[in-house]
């Protein structure tokens, strides 16, 4: 598996920018393998936008931005036809989404109409503008993020939206150590906020990102590996914590997510403790707690984990 052991690199590189946020990076590596995209939730100031830049960075792929606000419309996202010369007709103008890894900075903040053509895209991999289909491109990888405490303006994406992102990943603040150290790095000179203090350099070529995510297809489940992924996401339909547990669609993400987490680990082989794992981040936004213990403060992340621990183990 050529390159696989640069994925160690890339891990270094972004944890030596970001720090104390060794699970995040990790999580979202697998996002990307996966051919997946990420939801990144977490307070302001945690680093979510500095995270993909310096990621995307590393990887050696394409990077745009888009701010969502109230007033973002979906040609903002997609592109526009403009009439540039009346004899030719309209010219299609390329929008953000054309790029390899894109972020999508607080997504709720966008209303349902302009969220609805960016997923579109995710699910499709391509847009249409005037009746005309523009494919994007095969590394194209949405990292979204979201603020969890603040709702005032926002348009909460529905569960059929939250569906199509292949991990929810949890950005917490970081420990201590952590934090001095962040210190220490802007004592130093660092500033997340100017650019050109970022030096991150490219460890693969766009076409190596696309043999990673070929790897992916070569690691190998074993069938009681299968059984357990699929018992896992049948559990959560027979829990009486969850009003709402993972569809089909849930049971293949965990599969591909669990697929991803063995190659980072650099195994062709996928096992339990990878299912484990990567479970959380695959299920936590499928899921729909009961009202009594969304009421008793419980989480999606409390259920699984007790649910985790119930489910048979394969030996």
């Amino acid at each position: 598996m050529p390159g696989i052991s640069r994925l160690d690199t890339v891990r270094a590189s972004v944890s030596g920018v970001v720090l104390g946020q060794e699970r995040v990076i990790d999580q979202m590596l697998v996002a990307f393998l996966a051919r997946g995209h990420a939801l990144l939730e977490g307070v302001p100031g945690t680093a979510k936008t500095l995270l993909v830049r310096v990621l995307s960075a590393a990887l050696g792929i394409r990077y745009s931005r888009i701010q969502f606000t109230p007033d973002l419309m979906p040609s903002d996202v997609t592109g526009v036809g403009i009439l540039v010369d009346p004899t030719r007709g309209f010219e299609f103008r390329a929008g953000p989404v054309f790029t390899d890894l894109l972020l999508g900075d607080e997504i709720n903040r966008a209303p349902p109409k302009t969220q609805a053509a960016l997923l579109e895209a995710m699910a499709e991999r391509q847009v249409t503008a005037d009746g005309v289909t523009h494919g994007l491109s095969d590394l194209f990888t949405v990292f979204a993020t979201q603020n969890p405490v603040e709702h005032e303006g926002t348009f909460p994406l529905p569960e059929a939206q939250l569906d199509r992102f292949l991990l929810k990943i949890d950005v917490p603040y970081p420990a201590a150590e952590a934090e001095l150290r962040i210190l220490d790095s802007y004592a130093a000179g660092f500033d997340a906020e100017r650019g050109a203090l970022l030096h991150v350099d490219p460890l693969f070529t766009a076409a190596e990102a696309r043999g990673l995510r070929s790897a992916v297809d070569e690691v190998t489940v074993a069938s009681d590996v299968r059984d357990y992924i699929a018992r896992v996401v049948r559990s959560t339909r027979d829990d009486p914590a969850i009003s709402l547990g993972g569809s089909p669609r849930a049971t293949v993400a965990l599969f591909r997510a669990s697929r991803a987490a063995a190659l980072l680990e650099k195994r062709n082989y996928v096992t339990p403790d990878d299912v484990k794992t990567i479970a959380p981040a695959v299920l936590r936004h499928r899921l729909m707690i009961a009202p009594e213990l969304q009421v008793e403060g419980r989480t999606a992340d409390d259920v699984l984990g007790s649910l985790l621990s119930r489910v048979p183990v394969p030996k």
